[in-house]
């Protein structure tokens, strides 16, 4: 009995995903058929079939899951600890330093390098 609901519930989620494409598409090409309308207008109607084809795809298992995941992403992001400006600007100060520090000893070792393959190739 649960397998013939989850089939039916699954070739509806492929009409409900069909309908999301149908819609988007419909939006794309009559934003350009009517590109001689007002853009107001042109923009208010992809955003009006935009709404309604997320407003579909979230009817769907799939599209249950995305919203759910979101809300408990939106969570654990509360949760997190950020640091202090103090803090992000030190930090930051450390990257450039190594970075420098590492760029100097980089082209030192390319000057090097460079000398000996010249030396050894006599160009």
């Amino acid at each position: 009995m649960t397998t013939n609901t989850e089939n039916q519930g699954n070739s509806l989620d492929i009409v409900k995903w069909g309908l999301v494409v149908i819609l988007l598409a419909a939006a794309i090409i009559a934003n350009q058929m009517y590109s001689e309308a007002s853009v107001l207008v042109r923009a208010i109607g992809v955003v009006v079939a935009f709404a309604i084809a997320g407003f579909i795809a979230l009817q769907t298992n799939k599209g249950k899951q995305a919203l759910t995941f979101a809300r408990e992403s939106h969570i654990e992001v509360r949760k997190v600890v950020w640091p202090t400006r103090q803090e992000a600007l030190n930090t930051t100060f450390i990257v450039l330093a190594a970075t420098g520090i590492l760029a100097l000893i980089l082209w030192g070792m390319d000057a090097v390098l460079l000398r000996i393959v010249n030396f050894i190739t006599g160009v």
